[in-house]
């Protein structure tokens, strides 16, 4: 059955889904390709949704999901594909969820970190990507550890072994990825850092 035309202008008023994609998860966008559309579930979901309205999509990426919620007063998407967090949805209208990812701590091997609960201790520091949607989380919930924000994932786990942090927050795919560099450096040569001092991280 067809959708009614309201629905349809309301969610495409251009006749053309733009559909805000966020570049800097993996799990959901695995790749750009040779066309310079991404790829991965949030694409097929947008392109799904396009489908059922009857329209075309277009893709409009963005480096990191905070950057996607600023532009929500831009008119530059119709929908976007990011994780629902209570400060976004002081601007953004969230569906039910279509994936649940979970997030949690890599630790160095030896810390005194042994559960989540022991993270929010006074003198932890942790580091996180800034605007993620488990950053805004820690933003709210931490009271006691301290927060090191970085712009990306990359330069988050870069902080996280250079600096000698206590932790490091991320999605567990991600942590168990940067685990894996720690483990195997010479499979990640160009993109060494100096060297942990102690045993390798572990998940908390």
């Amino acid at each position: 059955m067809p959708l009614p035309p309201d629905i349809i202008s309301d969610l495409a008023p251009t006749g053309v889904l733009r559909a805000g994609i966020n570049l800097s998860n993996f799990l959901l966008v695995t790749k750009v390709n040779s066309t310079g559309d991404p790829e991965g579930v949030a694409p097929d979901l947008a392109g799904e949704v396009a489908m059922r309205l009857g329209v075309s999509v277009k893709y409009v990426t963005f480096k990191s999901p905070g950057e996607l919620a600023d532009a929500i007063d831009k008119d530059v998407w119709d929908i976007g594909l990011i994780g629902a967090e209570p400060q976004r949805a002081e601007t953004i209208a969230f569906t039910s969820a279509y994936a649940e990812i979970e997030a949690t701590y890599l630790v160095p091997s030896g810390s005194r970190l042994k559960a989540i609960a022991d993270v929010d201790s006074e003198g932890v520091r942790i580091a996180v990507t800034a605007r993620s949607a488990y950053g805004l989380w820690l933003d709210r919930n931490i009271k006691h550890a301290e927060l090191i924000r970085s712009d990306t994932l990359d330069s988050a786990y870069e902080e996280f072994v250079n600096a000698k942090l206590s932790a490091l927050a991320g999605l567990r795919p991600r942590l168990l990825s940067d685990l894996g560099k720690r483990r195997n450096p010479r499979r990640n040569h160009r993109r060494r850092t100096s060297n942990w001092a102690g045993r390798p991280p572990r998940l908390a």
